[in-house]
């Protein structure tokens, strides 16, 4: 075991009243720590560790709590502890917690760069195999009115027909429409295939009158040659 891991906080060494959940019913859930929480959705840990051992194992990895947010089913099952249920009970809190972070309908998003649109999707793209297209129909100062899963594909298929792009905007009489889709492989270079449908809901926008305000490809810093983690059609000039 590394070094980081050799001291844990060990749940047989907490009195009674100071362990997780004596505290969450005593203090609420505020007063828990990261990894008191965690642990409660644990509940169990392995022979090896307890369960706040391993709770601080699994934060330590992810690098903070708000990480655990891209973890997939196999990044739980890695660690000793973790079967397939309680990875999917777990990946199942944190597509809720996206969910969440994402509808926050008293304070709508205002989409005014890129990297903004970068930082709305990032989240939601996390951990996601396939490639998925979504639309933000907008209102006149760029706040949003709502989202728009349009397609989910194969990691290499991703079609989009401009009537599906524009058919809720339509409806909702958004004034334009931010378009985004994740490459799960990280790189967020356009195919041609990425250009081509670009080029197309360009020229539907005109017809529509509902401005096509960009097109974010959603990828990962660590694998974008740009290190930023996201394309914008706009800021290349394409839009």
């Amino acid at each position: 075991m590394s070094e980081k891991y050799s001291a844990p906080l060990r749940l047989r060494d907490l009195a009674v009243n100071e362990r997780p959940q004596e505290r969450l019913e005593k203090h609420g859930p505020a007063a828990l720590s990261d990894t008191e929480l965690l642990a409660m959705l644990l509940r169990s840990g392995s022979k090896e560790l307890d369960v706040l051992s391993l709770s601080t194992r699994i934060i330590s990895e992810a690098g903070s709590l708000a990480g655990l947010l891209t973890w997939s089913e196999s990044d739980f099952k890695k660690l000793n502890g973790i079967g397939r249920v309680k990875a999917l009970q777990l990946i199942t809190v944190m597509e809720m917690a996206r969910r969440v972070l994402l509808d926050d309908k008293e304070n709508p998003p205002n989409f005014t760069t890129p990297k903004g649109v970068y930082e709305y999707f990032a989240p939601l793209a996390a951990g996601l195999e396939v490639e998925k297209f979504w639309v933000l129909c907008l209102n006149r100062k760029n706040r949003l009115i709502k989202r728009i899963e349009v397609t989910s594909g194969t990691a290499s298929n991703s079609l989009v027909h401009p009537r599906e792009v524009y058919r809720e905007a339509i409806r909702l009489s958004a004034s334009g429409i931010i378009c985004a889709h994740n490459h799960p492989s990280g790189d967020p270079s356009p195919s041609s295939a990425d250009l081509q449908i670009t080029r197309v809901l360009r020229e539907a926008a005109k017809t529509v009158e509902i401005d096509l305000l960009d097109h974010v490809i959603v990828g990962r810093p660590k694998s974008d040659p740009t290190g930023k983690g996201y394309y914008s059609f706009t800021d290349s000039g394409i839009l």
